[in-house]
């Protein structure tokens, strides 16, 4: 069990907030919905840090409950979507980095736009993947077999090429 007073959890959260920043760029709008995600995730890990097991990589459990929380945000956002009217086209861009090339932003753009089409799941398969983790930790993170998450990386490599070849992105 983690330790009661929290001072362990907030060491470990900016440590780690980087994961939390990541998980809201890919799954938020605007700079205000990535805001309030971000804190959504933070809250959300607060609440389960009790259960926390220290035996475990916090990495790991970290990105489980991100993820899941901004699977939970993007499904409630959808329904909000649907029924709203979208006034500025610029708060579907994502965030770019101020030492970042042109280049670099518009591919960053249509990765953005590439990981607007896909299903949370795969959205965050995705996310993990860019991270560079681990087969063993995206599985864990995702409750899915090392194989699936190979052969599920597998599609999702091919349908990147496919999406990119038709939208002009190679």
């Amino acid at each position: 069990m983690a330790d009661s007073t929290g001072s362990d959890f907030g060491t470990l959260l900016q440590q780690h907030r980087g994961i939390v920043l990541k998980v809201a760029n890919s799954y938020a709008y605007g700079t205000e919905d990535r805001a309030d995600l971000a804190q959504d995730i933070a809250a959300q890990l607060w609440r389960a840090w009790p259960a926390y097991d220290p035996s475990r990589a916090f990495s790991t459990w970290m990105y489980r409950i991100a993820l899941n929380t901004a699977i939970s945000w993007l499904r409630g956002e959808g329904l909000r979507r649907r029924h709203a009217v979208p006034l500025d086209e610029e708060l579907h861009e994502p965030a770019v980095a101020c030492g970042d090339t042109h280049e670099e932003a518009e591919r960053l753009h249509l990765l953005r736009r590439f990981m607007d089409t896909l299903d949370p799941l795969n959205r965050a398969l995705l996310v993990l993947y860019l991270e560079e983790r681990s087969t063993r930790e995206m599985a864990e993170v995702l409750g899915l077999g090392e194989s699936n998450v190979t052969t599920r990386i597998s599609r999702l490599k091919q349908r990147l090429r496919d999406w990119a070849a038709a939208n002009g992105w190679c």
